[in-house]
């Protein structure tokens, strides 16, 4: 049985403890985290890819020991800043709101799985699998002390993975690849007086973008997903005022849709710069992550469906524009959709909170959820 005091009281605690990243120090918030779920009987393991970036692996054994399936929040949240009224560490409750930093992004989430773990741990039945809560390191940042090692090593190999991170009950089941890449175009350096000795970079670097923003990328129309976007992040170029600029940097956030192969759009934008600047440029990925889709049939989203309504809330399948972590597991072959109960518009804002009876509402879902989900047909696995 769920208890919202013992929630709230959890979050709190949750809350105090500063795991910022960057700053990037998830040991005590994993140590604390793991002796609670150890006190409940589950089997305790942290790992670590970097001094203090501890994942937290907690096992609770199931009937079926040769299926398991996952739950992951992430542990670390974004940094305070200056401009918050509340006490960001102190988990202040407010007219059915409780401040504080992490409170939707995810520590609210994280609170509500471990209610949920200890409410079936209290009913004394065991689920039909094994569940695995793994709250991990380093999300904010690129996961990279995190749930990509952790998956790349086959620490975390389940059959099937629920990613606590998304508000308002939303169940995700699409999101969008993401290219991260920086395009650098060279020039001919001269006095500015005399620009037609030069060739500026940045006037180059200019037409480039301007061609971007009007070419229409290839996609197929997504019921959950609005068409590609481009964003120009960052822009760098020239030394001085009066000196034509013989280099340029620029900064391209690309998110695209899924059956989009990648190199079509690497290819396209490839025109573009031969177009504006043939010879004098170099593109770099930074990242490049997949696209992913998951259809409302399986029975990830059916379950999490029922336990919603057997909850009186309304479930609303959804799609991200931006990056969560199930990409990572799509490229392992292993089924997963992301939900989740913060309060939407409240990520990595001043004064960030979460609803009281949201999430005390999302713990007794995930419950259910736990309860009622079996591996029975082949849909269910990879």
């Amino acid at each position: 049985m769920i208890k919202k005091k013992r929630l709230v009281s959890l979050l709190k605690k949750l809350i105090s403890i500063n795991s910022e990243n960057p700053g990037g120090n998830e040991f005590r918030i994993a140590r604390f985290a793991g002796d609670y779920l150890a006190r409940l009987g589950l089997k305790i393991q942290i790992y670590e890819f970097k001094e203090k970036r501890s994942n937290l692996i907690a096992l609770l054994e199931g009937k079926n020991r040769r299926r398991s399936l996952l739950l992951t929040p992430h542990l670390d949240t974004v940094p305070c800043g200056g401009s918050w009224t509340k006490k960001p560490f102190a988990g202040t409750v407010i007219n059915g709101r409780l401040y504080g930093l992490g409170a939707t992004d995810r520590k609210g989430d994280l609170a509500a799985a471990m209610e949920a773990v200890t409410g079936i741990v209290e009913s004394g039945r065991k689920l039909e699998y094994n569940l695995i809560l793994a709250a991990t390191a380093d999300e904010e940042t690129g996961s990279h002390y995190g749930i990509i090692p952790l998956l790349e090593k086959r620490i975390l190999n389940p059959d099937a993975a629920v990613v606590l991170d998304s508000d308002d009950f939303s169940i995700v089941v699409a999101q969008k690849g993401l290219i991260h890449l920086t395009v650098s175009i060279r020039g001919k350096r001269a006095h500015g007086a005399y620009p037609w000795l030069g060739d500026s970079a940045i006037d180059r670097a200019a037409a480039v973008i301007n061609d971007i923003r009007k070419h229409k990328f290839p996609f197929r129309p997504h019921e959950y997903l609005r068409p590609p976007t481009v964003n120009v992040g960052t822009i760098r170029g020239g030394d001085k005022v009066n000196v034509v600029a013989d280099r340029c940097d620029f900064e391209l956030d690309i998110r695209f849709l899924p059956e989009t192969p990648p190199a079509r759009i690497l290819s396209e934008l490839k025109s573009i710069l031969r177009k504006n600047a043939a010879g004098r440029y170099k593109i770099a990925v930074q990242s490049l992550q997949r696209p992913y889709s998951i259809g409302v049939e399986h029975p990830l989203v059916e379950h999490l469906r029922e336990a919603m309504r057997s909850r009186r809330v309304r479930p609303k399948i959804s799609g991200s524009e931006g990056a969560t972590v199930i990409t990572f597991f799509q490229e392992r072959g292993i089924p997963a959709v992301a939900t989740g109960f913060g309060c939407e518009g409240c990520n990595h804002i001043s004064d960030e909170y979460v609803k009281i009876d949201n999430l005390y509402r999302g713990a007794g879902i995930l419950e259910t959820f736990l309860r009622n989900y079996s591996f029975s047909s082949a849909k269910d696995l990879r």
